[in-house]
């Protein structure tokens, strides 16, 4: 039986609707559909008045194959908004006619780019690669959709009217408008959440006990500059503003919900909400996925609900949004005091958690923009935000607080986006669950901070480094290099900032620490600082103070925050500080421990350091066919059509199998035991090489399978070279890495392996090869010839593009792989297929709970 393709999509507005295959009973809804169009919209569509649907038509329209013939009807509620469809030209022809027509109230809303997408990807799933239409020169509305799609149009014009073809093979071009709409989309559909003109408020009690009384509260006294509206069944006001049974009988626009109701009423309150106009609702009621199957079920049965009448869906088990901007004010949250205003735009996923993050951003003075606790994440999530923060001019940084990555791909693209304009910081757990990458070793902690790095992300591990990092960013420049000038009134402050630099990878530059007396007074500890803030030498500064003796100053001359402010705040160059002597100057990162300020300013230097480094750029290349890597190719096959070669292996398990296989491959060869672990432990004598005759693969056989057994494996000989290894695995934060290192048991004992994220740039693949603490074998390590790098990196190359393209590939193993100076040979793959379909991350826009 096939599975119905359907998809909650936004449009350019932000609003959401559902897009599903056309169905015989849409017969009526599409009679109603064609029946609102106006005669100029049916005459640009049909080429004549066509004011009815014949009952013919209506049969063929509504009935089709899914195959040769396709539609998709654009629905809110049981409402036709628009339709879409192809129909290929003849049979087994690469070439269909598509066509879409949208009704006349939702033009101007991206509906149709929306349907191209989806109607391009049923076509090129049924073996049709190229699109045809027919339009009407005075059509530039479909026009404009075609023309701005991304693909090659070509454009002729006879008999009055306009004929257009077009490859729908994704490219590059494609890619790139696909991503700047989904980009636009879901930014304008949380803006619609976070300056909502009017509230509404589901659950607050006439006593003024309860969550939903507080919300209202926080919301009353917040400040909040639109209208806030209690909805209550039988009360007439509540928290001393006019209540009413239903958010419609207020009269004012409504563009935001918060319902904190128990499960069995939020369904009540989402379709009241809807029928108000608005655009989406905050559940702060718990009792869904994360209490068990039937919350789970009941979970699915709100987003369903909620994309069905237009919504989108904060939470459930959320603990409320907020915009600290003046002319917005909205406390829609469960913490009853916000922090000030700033720069700052906060994601919390956990709903338990977000009352004490906002508590203890208030108390470190990190000023917010907005915030988010998503909870249950069944709809808006960290990527929302994300596509929010990044225009947003009232942003400038971006804290995480994550505990899964509802959709990995995403969220890496997003991110190596995002952090080239806006750092983002994210607490997330370097441990990766057991079996993630199968028998492969995958990242280890320290390389999964690396993984974060390398795609600009701040990995932290706990909330205070959250707020450590968030101040220095917030409130300091980006450090231009790592050279630190450590100064301070206390020599044994001082020595702990500098061991703690060389452990943060900063280096404390030439003629510093800079220890002053203890004696020493503000003008003095001043001069010293901006000394140092002009110094050539230096790029950060880190000061460590200790309070004077009482009375060891006068008072004129005590005043040492003061000191300390005038050069954080002036100059061009970061500066964290362990102050033990009262409160620091607002904007002055100040820390409890000299580790903790060093190891903030540690994470902002390395980001500053990759955000100086160019981007890279995923090259084209030869020798690739997607066609051929289709959904039955064997892992061999799908290594070939990515232009990887396997040197060929037979395997074997008898004396005459093993005899017959070697004169097959052509002496030399290579008789290997078979078992997964022994194959590559030569060290073992579980391999034997160069052997040149039947003598001596019978000698080799017999003693490999007295030591390992009977199964052997019987491959040509190739040219000898340094053994390395390719691995791809799926990543919880990043989906599928690519992973390199040289081979052998020492390799893999000590987990000497780089990764990076699929797909790679040409930087990104040179440096895994450049990375590995025993790479310079692989250079000319003592006197050997250097390998062939640039061989190495296309290996890579192709890889990383293997593992992006193909998500039934789960895990992949190149080992060894021999590298040489004239090239490398691959020996040995082992892949994990999965069953075939389509990465969250990939093809036309849809939205992904979480």
């Amino acid at each position: 039986m096939t599975v119905e393709k359907h998809a909650d999509v936004l449009l350019s507005d932000g609003s959401a609707v559902h897009l599903r295959q056309i169905r015989r009973e849409d017969a009526d809804a599409l009679v109603d559909f064609h029946s609102r169009m106006s005669e100029r919209t049916r005459y640009l569509r049909y080429f004549s008045p066509y004011p009815r649907i014949p009952p013919r038509d209506l049969e063929r329209f509504v009935n089709v194959d899914h195959r040769d013939r396709e539609a998709f009807v654009v629905v809110t509620g049981r409402r036709i908004m628009a339709v879409g469809r192809y129909e290929r030209l003849g049979p087994g022809s690469p070439d269909a006619e598509v066509a879409f027509v949208v009704e006349d109230a939702h033009q101007g809303r991206g509906i149709g780019s929306v349907l191209l997408e989806h109607l391009a990807e049923a076509a090129r799933e049924n073996g049709i690669h190229r699109f045809v239409a027919e339009v009407l020169p005075q059509n530039g509305s479909m026009l404009r959709v075609f023309g701005d799609f991304g693909y090659q149009v070509q454009r002729r014009y006879a008999d009055g009217v306009v004929h257009l073809s077009f490859p729908i093979a994704p490219t590059e071009k494609s890619r790139e408008v696909q991503e700047s709409r989904e980009h636009r989309t879901e930014a304008r559909s949380v803006a619609r959440l976070l300056a909502p003109r009017g509230v509404a408020v589901y659950g607050a009690s006439a006593s003024g006990q309860g969550i939903g009384a507080a919300l209202l509260g926080h919301l009353r006294d917040g400040g909040y500059t639109g209208a806030v509206v209690p909805v209550h069944r039988s009360a007439d006001r509540v928290a001393g503003l006019p209540a009413y049974p239903s958010a419609s009988d207020a009269r004012t626009e409504i563009d935001l919900a918060v319902i904190a109701l128990p499960p069995d009423g939020v369904a009540e309150a989402l379709a009241d909400a809807a029928g108000a106009g608005a655009s989406g609702i905050v559940v702060v009621s718990a009792g869904y996925a994360e209490a068990g199957p039937e919350g789970a079920a009941a979970q699915r049965a709100l987003v369903e609900a909620a994309r069905a009448a237009g919504l989108r869906v904060v939470g459930p088990n959320s603990m409320g949004v907020a915009n600290v901007d003046p002319a917005v004010c909205l406390n829609a949250t469960l913490a009853p005091r916000l922090p000030g205003a700033g720069r700052v735009g906060f994601f919390s996923q956990s709903g338990a958690l977000g009352v004490a993050l906002l508590a203890e951003a208030d108390r470190r003075g990190l000023g917010l923009s907005t915030f988010v606790s998503a909870g249950n994440r069944a709809d808006v999530s960290g990527n929302d935000l994300l596509q929010y923060w990044q225009d947003d001019p009232g942003t400038d940084v971006v804290l995480l607080y994550l505990e899964t990555f509802g959709n990995p791909r995403k969220f890496a693209r997003l991110a190596r986006r995002m952090s080239r304009v806006k750092p983002v910081v994210a607490v997330s757990s370097a441990t990766r669950p057991p079996g993630l990458a199968g028998d492969l070793p995958g990242p280890d902690p320290k390389a999964v901070t690396a993984l974060f790095a390398r795609s600009g992300v701040i990995r932290v591990d706990t909330v205070a480094e959250l707020f450590d990092v968030g101040l220095v960013l917030a409130h300091q420049p980006l450090p231009a290099g790592r050279r630190v000038a450590v100064v301070g009134n206390s020599s044994a402050l001082s020595g702990l900032a500098v061991a703690a630099c060389r452990a943060a990878g900063l280096v404390v530059a030439e003629g510093y620490p800079h220890d002053l007396s203890p004696q020493a007074g503000a003008h003095e500890f001043g001069d010293a600082l901006a000394d140092a803030a002009v110094d050539p030498c230096v790029d950060a500064l880190v000061v460590v103070f200790a309070p004077p003796l009482p009375g060891q100053l006068p008072d004129e001359d005590a005043d040492f925050g003061a000191a300390l402010g005038s050069v954080a705040l002036a100059g061009e160059k970061p500066t964290v500080a362990t102050f033990l002597l009262g409160s620091l100057p607002p904007r002055v990162p100040g820390y409890p421990s000299v580790e903790e300020a060093v190891r903030a300013l540690g994470r902002v230097a390395t980001y500053a350091e990759w955000l100086r480094r160019p981007p890279g750029t995923v090259p084209e290349l030869s020798g690739v066919d997607p066609v051929a890597a289709g959904s039955d190719a064997a892992p061999v096959e799908l290594l070939a059509a990515y232009g990887i070669d396997v040197v060929p292996c037979v395997p074997a398990s008898s004396l005459p199998g093993v005899l017959a296989a070697a004169a097959q491959a052509g002496y030399p060869v290579a008789v290997k035991a078979a078992g997964g672990a022994l194959r590559h432990r030569l060290d073992l004598g579980a391999v034997r090489l160069a052997l040149a005759d039947e003598g001596d693969v019978r000698a080799a056989y017999a003693e490999l399978s007295a030591a390992f057994g009977p199964d052997v494996l019987v491959q040509t000989m190739v040219a000898p070279g340094i053994a390395c290894t390719v691995d791809v695995v799926e990543d919880p934060a990043f989906g599928p890495i690519v992973g390199f290192g040289l081979g052998g048991a020492a390799g893999e004992l000590l987990g000497d392996i780089a990764w990076r994220a699929a797909p790679l740039t040409d930087r990104a693949a040179e440096a895994l090869v450049d990375e590995p603490r025993a790479a310079p074998l692989l250079h000319g390590y003592r006197g050997a010839a250097p390998v062939d790098r640039d061989a190495l990196i296309d290996l890579l190359l192709r890889v990383g593009r293997l593992a992006d393209e193909h998500p039934r590939m789960r895990t992949l193993s190149l080992n060894p792989v021999l590298a040489r100076p004239d090239g490398y040979s691959v020996l040995h793959c082992a892949m994990e297929l999965g069953a075939a379909g389509v990465r969250r991350d990939s093809g036309p826009r849809r939205l992904n709970g979480g």
